[in-house]
């Protein structure tokens, strides 16, 4: 079972939207991905401002900062 996510990232940021479709296919084979916009919090913006988007898994906290492919996500799901 994939371990669910979240993606840090906020709105009008390009590397975001380019994470966003990285991730559509791992979606549509059942991986849940809550994206997080970190405009809505300064001590958010203050910790990923610079690394957006970045993907965190909720299980264990492990974070794939940007840049990153679909076969990094792989082995970050593992």
């Amino acid at each position: 079972m994939l371990p669910e996510c979240q993606l840090y990232g906020t709105l009008g940021c390009h590397l975001c939207e380019v994470a966003e479709a990285l991730l559509m296919p791992f979606v549509e084979h059942g991986l849940l991905v809550e994206l997080v916009d970190i405009a809505e919090d300064e001590s958010m913006v203050e910790r990923f401002g610079l690394l957006i988007p970045v993907l965190r898994r909720c299980d264990n906290g492990a974070q794939l900062n940007w840049p990153f492919d679909a076969e990094q996500v792989v082995a970050f799901l593992r």
